[in-house]
């Protein structure tokens, strides 16, 4: 199965950036403390999500992402493109469990890489204005602006700093779909039951 690599992307900086959001020196800069990230994640956890007892993590002969290049990569294609992972793993030779896996495991990865260049994602509007060196009024106009008054009006400022950033929905209830039992006599025998085709190939 043909697969998309970084090396090669990496000599169209347009098409990179398009890729993955980043330049390829920011891309570059990002790539080493994504690989000491990697190997601390892998020296604990398989790539299946169990804990490792065993040997470390060898690269197989046809691994579709050998190097930490392509690793980060593959995370930032798909955190760019949010394609289905059926889509992820065909554009990187691999079925979609194996995107799948794979997604599990460099997600983290990605995201104590940016931790450990102080580069991770705001939660907070107080850890925003933090890490601008400006007062959380400041930062308030960097994720609302001005002329957007906020539609609930006097809530509790100090409510509002702790609140995260992005928007977040409450889980979702029980379904109120009714449940099928596959283990009753009447389902078992609906499943076995060989409906004749109707075309013959007389």
């Amino acid at each position: 199965m043909a697969s998309v690599r970084f090396t090669d992307v990496q000599a169209r900086p347009t098409e990179f950036l398009d890729f993955t959001s980043l330049t390829l020196e920011e891309f570059q800069q990002l790539v080493p403390p994504f690989a000491t990230a990697f190997q601390a994640h892998l020296a604990a956890w398989r790539l299946d999500g169990k804990p490792r007892i065993a040997r470390r993590f060898p690269v197989y002969q046809n691994c579709p992402l050998p190097t930490p290049a392509d690793r980060l990569f593959f995370i930032l294609v798909s955190l760019k493109t949010s394609a289905l992972q059926v889509v992820q793993g065909r554009l990187f030779g691999m079925g979609q469990s194996k995107a799948n896996q794979w997604s599990h495991v460099l997600l983290p990865v990605l995201l104590a890489a940016l931790r450990a260049l102080g580069d991770a994602p705001a939660r907070s509007l107080s850890a925003l204005a933090q890490r601008l060196g400006v007062s959380e009024a400041d930062a308030a106009t960097v994720v609302t602006p001005l002329e957007e008054e906020p539609a609930h009006g006097g809530a509790d400022p100090a409510a509002e700093a702790a609140s995260p950033l992005l928007p977040m929905t409450a889980p979702s209830g029980a379904s109120s779909a009714p449940k099928t039992l596959l283990h009753r006599p009447r389902v078992i025998a609906a499943r076995k039951r060989i409906t004749p085709s109707k075309m013959s190939c007389s």
